[in-house]
């Protein structure tokens, strides 16, 4: 890639979102990978004002690559709090919109604007002990439909959702036994799916499963 391109990767200091931005970094990008220190993106201000920084520091946007998220506990559904709701949405579905819309205009005008959003299979399976965060990756999984047909024809916009790629060692046996290729992935998987995602220019509207054929079992 060109050193002149550059991404903002928010959730950039997780296990995937870090992935993430190792692998563009040594695409060519020029990457912003931004943490929970710096900025609450379950605010819409917070949410802009990260965006700008990144222009800023950058010189312009790219790609922007949505990794955040919070609220995955699990709880019965007689134990959820209005808080866990609230944590599930926030940086998640709110983040995902509040920075594609302070994003939009920089993406545009980049000529090459791509917005990845990570979502994940939990958008599209029914997990009782964890409500809110399959409510809100679903949510976010709409957005990436959305988003896509409000920001074409100039910018791209495609969800990822992975399965079991960032699984605990004493979690990989039974994570594992949930997929058709009976192991986990890796964070790494889902930074190689968005390097597909940037060289894909007829890409749009769509979300890429990484999961193992976890949502098949």
């Amino acid at each position: 890639m060109s050193d002149s391109q550059s991404a903002l990767v928010t959730g950039g200091t997780g296990r995937v979102g870090g992935a993430v931005a190792a692998r563009l970094e040594a695409d060519g990008f020029r990457v912003l990978a931004a943490g929970r220190r710096d900025g609450d993106l379950s605010h819409a201000r917070a949410a802009a004002a990260l965006v700008a920084r990144a222009v800023e520091e950058l010189g312009g946007l790219d790609l922007v690559v949505h990794a955040a998220s919070d609220g995955f506990e699990p709880r019965r559904v007689e134990d959820v709090r209005e808080d866990d709701w609230d944590a599930a949405f926030g940086a998640t579905a709110k983040g995902s919109f509040f920075v594609a819309q302070a994003a939009a205009p920089h993406l545009r005008a980049s000529g090459l604007g791509l917005l990845v959003l990570v979502e994940d299979v939990a958008a599209y399976q029914p997990w009782p002990s964890f409500a809110p965060h399959c409510a809100a990756k679903a949510a976010q999984a709409m957005l990436t439909r959305v988003l896509a047909r409000a920001l074409a024809p100039d910018v791209r916009v495609c969800g990822i959702a992975p399965g079991p790629v960032a699984v605990e060692p004493d979690e990989e046996e039974r994570r594992a036994a949930e997929t058709l290729l009976q192991r986990t992935g890796s964070p790494g998987d889902v930074a190689e799916a968005v390097a597909y995602l940037v060289r894909a220019p007829f890409v749009t509207g769509t979300s890429l499963v990484v999961d193992g054929g976890r949502l098949l079992t």
